[in-house]
């Protein structure tokens, strides 16, 4: 007889959830979307370069590396070599997709300019993604924080990233965030 043996469930649950944002609607069926699943090293990594950042991005970089640290399962889910969806809408701020290609890449943790409707398509990603782990009874927080850590140190190959940390515990670690504004 197991006890309490929940957490040893969730790789396999955070492995359905990165399933569903493989399959969730991409802008003109194309796919730039990329997805990682931490270990207990690379949450540590990243908590440590969400502190390394903290002083240049903002003080919740240190409250949220506490998450980080708190939680039992992280997925990171971002874009790699994301190409226009060739629509010239207009949504990243330029007349023609042309014009926002020759435009020189942000040198910051995120390297935009990028495609409106690929930013679109990751949004829907991490919305299927909160979704399916709320579905499941996972606690979570949608993490800017996380994904940029791991995106500036390189810890994964992606030019923008968004970190979704997960917890089954009895009490939300994600919900009495402290937050001392300094």
């Amino acid at each position: 007889m197991k006890v309490n043996c929940e957490k040893e469930a969730l790789e396999h649950m955070a492995k359905e959830i990165l399933v569903a944002c493989r399959t969730a609607p991409k802008g003109k069926g194309q796919d730039d979307i990329v997805t990682y699943l931490t270990d207990e090293s690379d949450r540590e990594k990243i908590a440590k370069e969400m502190e390394n950042l903290s002083g240049v991005k903002g003080a919740f970089f240190n409250r949220d590396a506490k998450n980080i640290r708190d939680s039992d399962q992280m997925i990171l889910i971002g874009l790699k070599d994301a190409k226009v969806a060739g629509l010239n809408c207009g949504g990243c701020g330029y007349e023609k997709c042309a014009d926002m290609e020759k435009q020189k890449k942000a040198n910051e943790v995120f390297k935009g300019p990028f495609c409106s409707i690929k930013i679109m398509d990751l949004g829907i990603a991490l919305g299927v993604a909160a979704a399916k782990a709320k579905d499941m009874g996972i606690d979570t927080r949608i993490m800017y924080s996380a994904g940029a850590a791991a995106c500036d140190k390189k810890l994964i190959d992606a030019e923008i990233a968004i970190a979704i940390p997960m917890s089954v515990t009895g009490k939300n670690v994600f919900f009495d965030r402290k937050f001392d504004g300094k």
